[in-house]
């Protein structure tokens, strides 16, 4: 951490580091860490292996102080129970995400009341050294945010899951340095594969995900300086490939004149691998 004066104000630059543990239908977990601490977004996988993989980057487990959710789907919530429970975590999260929680089957331990805390969309909480704003999303969970987070004069954004970009959604991103958005299916691929008509009918819909294609055409019309680092995420394993994400966005740019590794690094999480610690 450093700080500089400009005129009377003091601005605190803090180092973010920056993990993807899991992102995909097979279950989701991100961590950010600030100083000796961190937080997790999202605990949809195993708590053994978001030990592993902190421990691999010496993150002590015990450096977690809170888990904050985005929406009550199995992927995004399978451990939270036992991980708050096991290491006394606060986990964050709408009072109505806490409610399908406990009314979901695939979680393998209720979140014990005493570590339950509530959210309210675009009501900024202070947490330690993050500063969080959950906005809404429109997707098909019981309900469903995602998170702007602000550490000094760096700015997070996570949105994943959700059919499509909202102006309240853009409002965000628009303000973010790291951006973790989803991308989740090549269109040709869902309308030729397996998925049965409902279901491609409900991935591809206003309250589904969002493909390649509108990804890439968003990040493009709507790239601005400040932006640094783009991680697509939430890859479909059916119907997507990180080959065919990445050349999307691409793609996309070049038609804007933006590169990307130049004027933008722009990433590719894996479903079920961990990222690279990534320091910010």
């Amino acid at each position: 951490m450093y700080g500089a004066l400009f005129g009377k104000k003091k601005i605190i630059y803090m180092e973010i580091r920056f993990m993807s543990i899991g992102s995909g239908s097979c279950g989701n977990c991100y961590y950010l860490g600030v100083g000796d601490y961190g937080i997790l977004i999202d605990a949809g996988i195993p708590s053994k292996t978001i030990r592993a993989a902190l421990k691999k980057e010496n993150i002590p487990f015990e450096s977690i102080c809170a888990i904050f959710v985005t929406h009550d789907h199995a992927d995004h919530i399978k451990s939270l129970g036992v991980i708050s429970g096991k290491a006394n975590i606060p986990v964050y999260a709408t009072k109505e995400v806490h409610k399908g929680i406990t009314h979901n089957y695939c979680t393998t331990k209720l979140i014990d009341p005493m570590y339950v805390r509530y959210v309210e969309k675009e009501e900024k909480i202070i947490f330690r050294d993050f500063e969080i704003t959950p906005f809404e999303v429109p997707h098909d969970g019981s309900d469903n945010v995602g998170y702007f987070i602000e550490v000094g004069e760096k700015k997070f954004c996570i949105a994943t899951d959700l059919g499509e970009i909202t102006e309240v959604v853009s409002s965000y991103i628009d303000q973010a340095n790291y951006l973790v958005i989803e991308s989740n299916y090549e269109e040709q691929m869902l309308a030729m594969g397996r998925y049965p008509q409902f279901l491609k009918v409900r991935v591809s819909g206003p309250r589904g995900h969002m493909s390649n294609q509108e990804t890439a055409k968003y990040l493009a019309s709507h790239f601005n300086e400040h932006l640094k680092y783009i991680w697509l995420c939430h890859l479909s394993e059916e119907n997507n490939h990180p080959e065919l994400a990445y050349k999307a966005v691409t793609m996309e740019f070049s038609q804007y004149g933006i590169i990307a590794g130049k004027d933008v690094q722009l990433n590719v999480l894996k479903r079920t691998t961990p990222s690279p610690l990534y320091r910010l």
